[in-house]
């Protein structure tokens, strides 16, 4: 399957640059649906979302071109090729997190308030985006045979895809995104739960995500090193750790305090 969805001669469309497009629109549309609901102000959230989008995509880039550093040296245009793949989610979260703290912080806004809203259109957009992944033949896992993929029930279609380098190959992009839909739908179950504290939204998208990523991340074959660790093992860890620490410390107290949902929280908004 070429990675070209479109040649229109002066200009190629890549199906990678397709998956990452719908991942962020989607993931956009459902954050602003419930910024809506949450009385939030509309300029605030687009100019939030906009530049974050943005240095989530720098960020991504540049996390995986500084584990690459070596090749980008020699290569220093290809960086630029963002098309070719090459973008690293935990880099994404890490620079768009900063600038939801810097931002929200500037405009005295709840930032966990903003980080709930925001992570339950991130875990969707992550399912969209990985299917980047199946394009450009990236985040695949082990050799295997035609034969075992079928039989574990894997789509011909990502089957054929699956062969690389002269071998079958494990869908490790598929497997994330299943967790990542997964996750979509428990997310959704969780926030409409009564008693929701700010905050524990975040915490459980950083303890599923990295759980998912570290079991996952074991059986991919081209991951991101750091001497004889995986990275995103290593980070994945980290932010479960954060996650699991943010959960705590927002379940203390009464049930009826910090809540993610009550009136006091939608008058308490304020317009920009």
């Amino acid at each position: 399957m070429s990675k070209i969805a479109l040649d229109l001669g002066f200009i190629q469309i890549y199906w990678y640059s397709i998956t990452m497009f719908l991942g962020i629109l989607a993931g956009s549309i459902v954050a602003y649906r419930e910024i809506k609901k949450q009385k939030i102000n509309e300029d605030f959230f687009i100019n939030l979302i906009f530049y974050g989008i943005l240095f989530g995509l720098i960020g991504a880039r540049l996390y995986y071109v500084a584990f690459h550093f070596d090749y980008y040296r020699e290569n220093p245009l290809e960086i630029l090729e963002v098309w070719n793949g090459g973008l690293a989610i935990h880099g994404a979260i890490l620079f768009t997190s900063l600038w939801f703290i810097i931002y929200t912080k500037k405009y005295k806004q709840k930032t966990l308030k903003v980080f709930d809203i925001v992570v339950v259109g991130l875990i969707l957009g992550q399912a969209i985006g990985r299917w980047g992944n199946f394009f450009n033949q990236e985040a695949f896992g082990a050799i295997t045979t035609k034969a075992a993929l079928l039989k574990d029930k894997v789509p011909e279609f990502i089957v054929n895809q699956m062969y690389i380098d002269g071998a079958y190959r494990q869908p490790t992009f598929l497997y994330e995104s299943l967790w990542d839909i997964f996750g979509f739908i428990a997310l959704l179950i969780i926030r409409r739960y009564k008693y929701l504290k700010t905050g524990q939204l975040t915490a459980f998208y950083l303890m599923w995500y990295s759980v998912g990523r570290f079991v996952i991340e074991g059986y991919r074959s081209d991951s991101l090193m750091l001497g004889n660790f995986k990275v995103a093992q290593i980070v994945s860890v980290i932010l479960f750790i954060v996650g699991l620490l943010i959960f705590l410390l927002r379940h203390r107290g009464s049930k009826f305090e910090n809540l993610y949902r009550n009136e006091n929280d939608e008058k308490d908004e304020k317009k920009i």
